[in-house]
């Protein structure tokens, strides 16, 4: 079957090339005007028709195949004017247009320019987040934040209290694809998950996808987060940065050459660990605890048909209590990438693309110190190629290779130390990729995305390979390679009904190679990646989704309707009293099993006038069914992440041009977790007794943050604002955790003891551009 789609893609694709080759292309970029950055996703249309135009792509290229003629091309982005141009098309033409930010006035704050339906007319169930939205959302300790706001969408819930993990229609936190400029990022945050790794100065662009994924996109089961970069200004230099109680942010940018390049660099740095120097503790103020980043980028026109790209991300935390204890852990991403346009129809982009995790945790010191070392690192190599068959057909197809390396884990300790060293061995695989996809429209009212990914998954270099029985007892096997190949079809469809009004059906299958061990209830810096074995299978999903998209009021307000069904092949759980830590054998602590998850997910978004924000909820249930070898047969449960409410509230309210006052208020179930009902009591040492597993649940979790943001200065020349902010306004003592121990009264009886972390968290941060 397969292959007959794979054949038939081709086929297409060479009968419509055939077909077009009477039409003429206007092709060209389009940009803002103000700082020369690519606008990805504005809409080219022709004006008088319908269902004719297409989209920029991630560098602003556009490409539309006509019959010779004379046409008023319209050009749009949201929150930018739209333009309008009339052209003789009597051959291919190349275009460039660069479009000007809108207008507002107070009263009604209407947008001068038109604005968009994108939600109703792509074909693909994308959200792509306003980075203005972003900046105006309260977060924790008033750092504007990404991944803390997308948690406000529905289908994506929060890890946890304060915690940058999410999940995404029933996955694990690890099932997300976190991309920085195509970059994998493997642990996406800073302070122990209460920040992101994603400094909002340095970004462009936002988008995620819960479902109907482009075949381009693969590695992971969840969802795709596609962040980019910020170019820089390539016509003139600016300076920007704030100044908050706990970090403190400076941006830079500007031209190389004005209008054929451009540079940014983009800093961030905590500092709680300058308030613990003044400590009169002798052991605190040798304490540190802080974080820094650092977002680097460059590009250069190096003719009308190339351009390059250079970027590249460096974050590291710093925990260190004294001298006795210090921990370490960071990303560092690099890639180069150069684009080509081939003609008017054919662009391509070439990517080296560099990525690396690591820990290092150091401890004692003179005869008993050591320190431990885990990494996860890739290379990888990555061809794209966008053809535009037509106004009717976008073909994109494409290949990538990776080479993973893994580090599991080392002890490495001085000559004096009474500890042993020892390394776990070290792992490589090669991750072959190959994709082809077709967006088509079909007349006026249906439109289509389609293609297959195709991956070729393979351990690198000798090591053993073990057998694993259920006593848990092994048995060392050849040194040999373990390979996987799996195909990936993907295809979504929008019927657009009318104007603001349409239904969309998704298919699409997922695999993914590597996987993280963790079996703390959210991700922490010391999980441990691991890669598919001859033990380890790679977990699969096939998701279907239908959903209806519905706009009123001249698109001033969007509502979508969505439901989904997730079924989850080969998942990943632990053995009671599992060892995961440097543990050679670690497969063997693993069972495993399979999940399906299902829902319905609602939105209702106001997107302008003085009051804006949205309304999301998702009524969902996850579950798991694993046999975990102790005599009572495949089991199954909820899911830890399995939550049957979330509810987000986000407004946003312009007092006056100066004066923004923002409020979200959040609400969702308890996740499942075990707890032990009771306790049986052996030669006077206590033994819990659980009942099944994720039987019961924290309590649920609510809460509401407030925000003020006051431009003080506004200039041509010159912009200052300062941001107050309170996270959690009415002081709910949410559950961070819940530990369990015996009742003092009735030593049968367990007694729960809640830690709740955050209450009335005031922060100030201080803005400035010029």
């Amino acid at each position: 079957m397969t292959k007959l789609l794979l054949v038939g893609l081709l086929a297409f694709f060479f009968i419509s090339s055939g077909l077009a080759q009477s039409n003429v292309t206007i092709s060209g970029e389009v940009k803002d005007k103000k700082t020369g950055e690519a606008l990805i996703g504005a809409v080219v249309s022709v004006k008088g028709t319908k269902g004719v135009g297409g989209v920029s792509n991630d560098y602003g290229f556009y490409s539309l195949s006509l019959a010779p003629g004379e046409y008023i091309f319209v050009y749009q982005y949201v929150g930018y004017e739209k333009l309008e141009l009339k052209v003789n098309l009597s051959k291919s033409l190349k275009q460039n247009v660069e479009l000007a930010e809108s207008s507002t006035e107070l009263g009604e704050v209407k947008i001068t320019g038109e604005r968009q339906d994108r939600n109703v007319t792509q074909t693909e169930v994308v959200t792509k987040m306003d980075l203005k939205e972003i900046q105006s959302v309260p977060v924790l300790f008033g750092e504007k934040d990404i991944l803390k706001t997308i948690q406000l969408l529905p289908g994506i819930k929060s890890a946890g209290e304060g915690n940058c993990g999410f999940y995404v229609r029933g996955g694990g936190a690890d099932q997300n694809l976190v991309l920085l400029d195509e970059a994998p990022v493997y642990n996406a945050s800073h302070l122990l998950g209460f920040f992101s790794t994603f400094n909002s100065d340095a970004i462009k662009d936002v988008e995620i996808y819960k479902s109907g994924f482009p075949a381009e996109y693969g590695g992971r089961l969840s969802s795709v987060l596609d962040i980019k970069m910020n170019n820089g200004n390539d016509k003139e230099y600016h300076v920007s940065g704030g100044v908050g109680l706990i970090a403190s942010r400076l941006n830079i940018e500007g031209p190389i050459v004005k209008d054929k390049g451009s540079f940014l660099i983009s800093a961030r740095r905590t500092y709680a660990d300058v308030f613990l120097l003044l400590s009169k503790d002798s052991v605190l103020n040798k304490s540190h605890l802080y974080f820094y980043d650092l977002n680097m980028k460059a590009n250069y026109r190096l003719g009308d048909k190339d351009r390059v790209y250079f970027s590249g991300y460096f974050g590291r935390d710093n925990f260190g209590y004294s001298t006795n204890f210090g921990f370490e852990w960071g990303n560092a991403t690099a890639t180069a990438r150069w684009n080509h346009t081939f003609s008017d129809k054919l662009f391509s982009n070439l990517s080296l693309i560099y990525s690396n995790y690591l820990y290092n945790i150091q401890i004692g010191s003179g005869t008993n110190d050591l320190t431990i070392k885990s990494s996860i690192e890739d290379w990888n190599v990555k061809e794209d190629l966008q053809y535009y068959i037509n106004s009717n057909n976008t073909l994109k197809f494409g290949v990538n290779s990776i080479y993973h390396s893994f580090l599991p884990g080392s002890i490495s300790t001085s000559a004096t130390s009474s500890v042993n060293s020892q390394t776990l061995e070290t792992k490589h695989a090669l991750e072959n990729n190959v994709y082809i996809q077709n967006e088509q429209s079909i007349g006026e009212h249906i439109k289509l995305n389609y293609g297959l990914r195709a991956s070729l998954f393979a351990t690198v270099g000798d090591y053993w390979k073990y057998t694993y029985y259920s006593d848990a007892s092994t048995k060392d096997s050849t040194q040999a390679n373990t390979t996987y190949f799996n195909i990936e079809p993907r295809i979504s469809t929008n019927f657009i009904i009318n104007d603001n009004s349409s239904v969309k059906a998704s298919y699409c299958r997922t695999n993914q190679f590597l996987h993280l061990l963790s079996n703390s209830t959210t991700s922490s810096p010391t999980d441990l990646w691991i890669p598919s074995s001859n033990n380890v299978l790679p977990e699969v999903a096939d998701q279907f989704a239908l959903g209806y998209f519905k706009n009123f009021d001249d698109n001033n307000y969007e509502t979508s309707a969505e439901l989904y069904y997730k079924k989850m092949g080969n998942q990943i759980d632990y053995i009671n009293g599992a060892d995961l830590r440097l543990n050679k054998n670690v497969e063997s602590q693993l069972v495993y099993g399979k999940g399906e998850s299902y829902g319905i997910e609602l939105l209702l978004k106001k997107k302008t006038g003085r009051l804006t924000g949205w309304i999301s909820y998702t009524l969902s249930r996850t579950q798991r069914t694993f046999d975990f070898n102790d005599n009572k047969g495949p089991q199954t449960f909820n899911a830890k992440q399995d939550r049957t409410h979330d509810l987000s509230v986000v407004a946003m309210y312009e007092i006056t041009k100066h004066l923004t006052f923002a409020g979200t208020w959040v609400f969702y179930t308890g996740n499942a977790v075990t707890f032990p009902h009771s306790y049986y009591v052996v030669d006077k040492k206590a033994i819990p007794q659980y009942p099944s597993r994720n039987a019961d649940r924290m309590p649920n979790y609510h809460r509401l943050d407030l925000s003020l943001n006051w431009v003080n200065k506004k200039t041509a020349k010159f912009e200052s604002s300062w941001n107050f902010s309170l996270y959690n306004a009415y002081g709910q003592e949410n559950a961070y955790s819940i530990s369990v121990q015996q009742s003092k009264d009735d030593p049968t009886k367990p007694e729960l003891v809640q830690t709740s972390l955050f209450r009335w968290i005031p922060s100030v941060t201080y803005n400035f551009r010029f």
